[in-house]
């Protein structure tokens, strides 16, 4: 399994998408320009104008219209690099459109219900404790991200799809380089291939000898039913689902405990009531938006929205933060008030699409930082938050890494 070093950050101007935040609690600048024109015109670095829908009533009333696709197959799909062929054909639900996404979804769907959730709970407490356990044991400061945002995820999404403990670095740093967003256009078409080989192995192994995981379950259910599937059906879904269960909730976890740490009147109001942890988790995820710039579609229609008109075959992008910072729709947008915690928000998407694995991500949150600031009640920033590198430009929001010390 090769590895490539990842490259530095790209040079862009301060007019190519994403932009920088201005800081990673706040939105970029340009955002402001949204206002007066909340359905605009953006430039990608690849050159390609497409439409940024922003504010909350326009993003769910796009993601609810028939008339947009969420495949990648199509010319003008808002890809923040330039393509290879494998990313416009190497997809599952994510990149489908009806009827096919129903009928895939459903088959990872049984297991991240929220009945499914709360059984694996006790299972994510002890991977959590086990991750505190190995953090202490270092003397600080310690890198929370590596030490434990990005294992716990990483560990839980293993168990569900049946991947051995000995592999689980080997899908942090690949999925690193797909969603972090320095990587070259060839380091990811190598994390790619490395990805696919692996699952494409996995995937044979669980038709040959089925256990109790995801992909076994969905190998029996396809046979019970009769349908059609391949090889590659299931090795697009274990993907989707090791990338969006692993960076996501990683990227929440070190940035969330962050905002916490800087915000400590807020933070003390969770350590004085730990029954605040469900509302908290939800308000994080709104203020931070980290896949902010993680919902791309086409028109397959003209579309008229907000006084712009959307031609077929434009690409579009929602772009959540304006949605969830939306003064129409929330007071106060700008400030972390952990007892909001409301749950409209667009931080896990909206419609059909919405994000599988909510659930499964609030759950980790919430246990993560249950037991976080009652293990290490002195836990603290080890350097001042402003020299710490956040993920500028990267399709998932975050940190590089979280200097902590107790």
């Amino acid at each position: 399994m090769s590895m490539s070093p990842v490259a530095a950050p790209p040079s862009l101007d301060e007019e190519t998408f994403p932009f920088e935040r201005v800081c990673p609690f706040a939105p970029p600048a340009q955002y402001t320009a949204f206002r007066d024109e909340p359905v605009k015109l953006i430039t990608l670095a690849t050159g390609l104008r497409i439409w940024a829908v922003t504010g909350y009533e326009n993003i769910r009333t796009l993601l609810t219209d028939t008339r947009v696709s969420a495949s990648r197959k199509h010319a003008n799909f808002p890809f923040y690099f330039n393509a290879p062929p494998e990313f416009r054909t190497e997809t599952s639900f994510i990149g489908y459109d009806q009827p096919e996404h129903s009928a895939t979804r459903r088959k990872a769907a049984v297991t991240f219900t929220n009945r499914q959730v709360q059984l694996l709970r006790p299972q994510i407490e002890k991977v959590v404790d086990d991750v505190i356990d190995s953090m202490l044991a270092n003397k600080p400061p310690v890198d929370m991200h590596h030490a434990l945002s990005l294992p716990v995820p990483m560990t839980v999404i293993c168990l569900l799809l049946g991947i051995p403990y000995k592999d689980h670095a080997f899908f942090q740093e690949n999925g690193t380089i797909l969603l972090g967003g320095t990587a070259t256009m060839e380091q990811r078409q190598a994390a790619l291939v490395d990805v696919n080989n692996y699952l494409v192995n996995l995937v044979e192994l669980k038709q040959r000898e089925p256990g109790e995981d995801l992909i076994s379950r969905a190998v029996k259910e396809y046979r019970e039913t009769g349908e059609d599937f391949t090889t590659r059906d299931l090795v697009n879904l274990c993907r989707l689902l090791m990338n969006g269960g692993h960076e996501t909730t990683a990227s929440m976890l070190s940035l969330g405990t962050a905002a916490l740490l800087e915000h400590p009147d807020e933070l003390a109001k969770l350590k004085a009531d730990p029954t605040l942890v469900d509302a908290a988790v939800d308000e994080l995820v709104r203020y931070l938006t980290i896949g902010d710039a993680a919902v791309p579609r086409v028109a397959m229609e003209d579309i008229e929205l907000a006084g712009a008109t959307i031609k077929a075959g434009d690409g579009i992008l929602c772009l959540g933060l304006t949605g969830n910072r939306d003064p129409e729709i929330y007071e106060n947008p700008d400030q972390l008030i952990l007892e909001r915690g409301s749950r409209k928000h667009l931080g896990f998407g909206h419609g059909l699409h919405h994000c599988i694995g909510a659930d499964l991500a609030r759950a980790e949150m919430q246990i993560v930082w249950s037991k976080l600031f009652v293990r290490i009640p002195t836990l603290r920033l080890a350097r001042p938050f402003d020299e710490i590198r956040s993920k500028e430009r990267a399709i998932i929001y975050g940190l590089w890494e979280l200097p902590i010390t107790w």
